[in-house]
């Protein structure tokens, strides 16, 4: 459900569905010379839905949205975003869609809140730009030009550029990289208001904890292919890894965590967090329990709490990709 708004709020624009879907990628295919960026990648963005779509460096996300957004062609297959080909009803398209840049869009001296009134001044009925520098804390930075604001600044106003036009569908790149909490938090709540007013979102970020927060339906790309689709619950679930969260009444001994990996085997990662606790990530059965408890027996430590937990967004992409994100 959409944040709740002060009455001072002007409500976002409710958009009739005439198709269920936002965006529809079938068997694209884009080649930068003998490199096959994305080769033959199908996904779908359902309306009214925030979608994560998730990647290592050059898995070829950034390419699939680009072309989503109309500023590549096709080299092989299908692409429709709003129902329109991106490219060639790109006149009808341009009005009914926001796209925030990971960095760039405005002009290097123009002060921020001036660029945010020239973009709304582009379209017909755009949302009021007090509203917009309110709930993305830009008041204190509106007469700073745009060269000159921190890069949390630069993705606030960014965003406020891709929405003042009341777009049906807005991609967002890094929507809160650089931002302080309380900023991250605003952004977070804008875009689930967004939504709940029908706005379509396509969001890309480093941040899987933002994705696993936000979104309805992930989608995870690498080597230009969809490896997995489905809601951050749905991903989650089940698997062939769990985690272990082990804390202990003193210190663990030196060398504790590769003597436990030894002791697990093939399969396991373990990670010390501090002096008594630590956590395994392996396979979701009873018998890494009891080499954990056996390996506290062994070393002489006794433990304060053995916590099972399930997997996190960032598991499964480690899982599928063998990569971390990283920005």
């Amino acid at each position: 459900t959409g944040a709740t708004r002060s009455p001072r709020q002007p409500r976002l624009r409710r958009v009739p569905a005439s198709s269920d879907l936002a965006v529809e990628v079938e068997d694209l295919v884009m080649r930068y010379g003998a490199t096959a960026a994305v080769d033959g990648l199908s996904m779908q963005v359902a309306r009214g839905t925030i979608t994560a779509v998730l990647g290592p460096n050059g898995a070829g996300k950034t390419t699939t949205l680009e072309t989503c957004e109309g500023y590549r062609a096709p080299q092989q297959g299908r692409v429709r975003t709003l129902g329109l080909d991106p490219r060639r009803d790109r006149r009808a398209l341009l009005p009914r869609i926001g796209v925030m840049l990971q960095g760039g869009g405005a002009w290097s001296g123009a002060r921020a809140e001036e660029m945010l009134r020239h973009a709304a001044r582009l379209h017909a009925r755009p949302l009021p730009v007090e509203m917009l520098v309110d709930r993305l804390g830009l008041a204190d930075c509106g007469r700073t030009a745009y060269r000159r604001l921190s890069g949390g600044q630069q993705q606030r106003l960014g965003l406020a550029m891709a929405v003042v036009g009341r777009p049906e569908l807005v991609f967002v790149d890094e929507p809160t990289a650089g931002m302080d909490p309380q900023a991250r938090r605003g952004t977070w709540e804008l875009l689930e208001e967004l939504r709940g007013d029908g706005v379509t979102v396509v969001l890309t970020t480093h941040y899987l904890e933002e994705a696993e927060r936000l979104a309805d339906e992930v989608h995870i790309v690498d080597h230009g292919t969809l490896v997995a689709s489905g809601s951050p619950a749905a991903l989650t679930r089940g698997g062939r890894l769990s985690t272990i969260r082990l804390v202990v009444t003193r210190p663990f001994p030196p060398g504790a965590p590769e003597s436990l990996r030894l002791a697990l085997g093939d399969g396991t990662e373990v990670r010390q967090l501090d002096d008594v606790s630590l956590v395994v990530t392996g396979p979701a059965d009873s018998t890494t329990l009891a080499r954990v408890s056996r390996w506290c027996e062994d070393q002489g430590v006794l433990p304060e709490s053995l916590h099972l937990g399930t997997r996190s967004l960032e598991d499964v992409f480690l899982e599928l990709t063998g990569r971390r994100l990283e920005a």
